[in-house]
């Protein structure tokens, strides 16, 4: 009876082990698996993690098999993640960073610091708000090095989960539960005209003026200007006699035509400084656009990180640079 209890208790004990912690998974395999998403392909996961290509190559053939998917396709020189690889990834990514961060001091000492700031802005916002971030950033954590990337807004997800972007800031925008956000400030808009064609006493335009007069816009890839959405909302349409990629070109065209443009208002202010054009308030009703910052999910509770969006925060309510294209 003991002999055929011990044979009847051994298979029962090996399918529960196999349920429990497959044999053929470790720590290891989960780092390459994130290292490939993060830098789109088996070169930069193995130069990342100091290992010859051929045994990145090893690993994901077990985890190919582990978890029964591709995981990843090849497109040219990237490894494009499959959608059972971008499903799981959130989770790796941030059981990585728990694992990491256990056995890691706490304490945490702003002045060393020692990292890379990749963050999406706009043209408009990085005239205004790089210079007080640099300068603060320098003052009390000087090893830290700020990277701008010049990311359309349907491409933040993505780049968020390929560790490619860690903070974004621009307008109200759909996302995942991977992506947090925080608002930041509404963002008012104003009026920009030629300062000789408009007197210096004249401090506001009819809404009669506005919609008849020329305008210049200025868009990016996504297409559409807000304030035109906005208007149209309203039954209203205005003339648009030019489009193009960027504020400052735009000024330099109100200023020596009569054309009009619709633009942030601490951006224009700031222009005007150095621009022969005047600032005025716009005459018909906007409603004005929500800044937000945005960062990854699995990046919330990583001190540096919250330390960093803290600056951020604290910057953009004491110096009021949120100008938005």
């Amino acid at each position: 009876m003991l002999t055929k209890t011990k044979k009847a208790a051994k298979p029962a004990y090996r399918a529960m082990a196999t349920y429990a912690f497959d044999p053929r998974l470790d720590l290891n395999l989960f780092r390459v698996l994130d290292a490939i998403y993060r830098h789109g392909g088996i070169s930069g996961a193995a130069h990342a993690l100091h290992l010859t290509q051929p045994a990145i190559s090893h690993s994901l053939g077990r985890l190919r098999e582990v978890f029964d998917d591709p995981l990843f396709t090849r497109q040219g020189n990237r490894m494009i993640p499959t959608e059972r690889a971008r499903n799981i990834i959130g989770d790796i990514h941030a059981s990585l960073e728990g694992l990491f961060a256990s056995v890691t001091p706490r304490e945490f000492v702003p002045e060393t610091l020692d990292m890379e700031l990749r963050i999406a802005l706009r043209d408009a916002l990085e005239s205004t708000a790089l210079p007080v971030l640099v300068q603060h950033l320098q003052a009390c954590a000087p090893k830290v090095r700020i990277s701008c990337r010049p990311i359309t807004r349907e491409n933040f997800e993505r780049e968020f989960a390929s560790g490619n972007l860690d903070l974004a800031i621009d307008r109200r925008i759909a996302a995942g539960p991977q992506v947090s956000r925080l608002h930041l400030a509404d963002d008012a808009v104003a009026v920009v005209v030629g300062a000789d064609r408009y007197p210096a006493s004249k401090q506001s335009l009819t809404a009669a003026e506005y919609m008849s007069a020329n305008h210049i816009v200025v868009t990016h890839l996504e297409g559409r200007d807000p304030t035109d959405s906005m208007l149209a909302d309203t039954g209203l349409s205005r003339r648009v006699g030019l489009r193009c990629l960027h504020y400052f070109s735009a000024c330099r065209i109100v200023a020596t035509t009569d054309m009009m443009l619709t633009m942030p208002r601490a951006y224009a202010q700031e222009l005007a400084q150095v621009l022969p054009i005047r600032v005025i308030n716009l005459p018909v009703v906007v409603a004005p656009i929500q800044v937000f910052m945005y960062w990854p999910a699995s990046h919330d509770n990583d001190l540096a990180h919250s330390w960093l969006r803290a600056q951020v925060l604290t910057l953009a309510k004491k110096h009021r640079w949120l100008p938005l294209a």
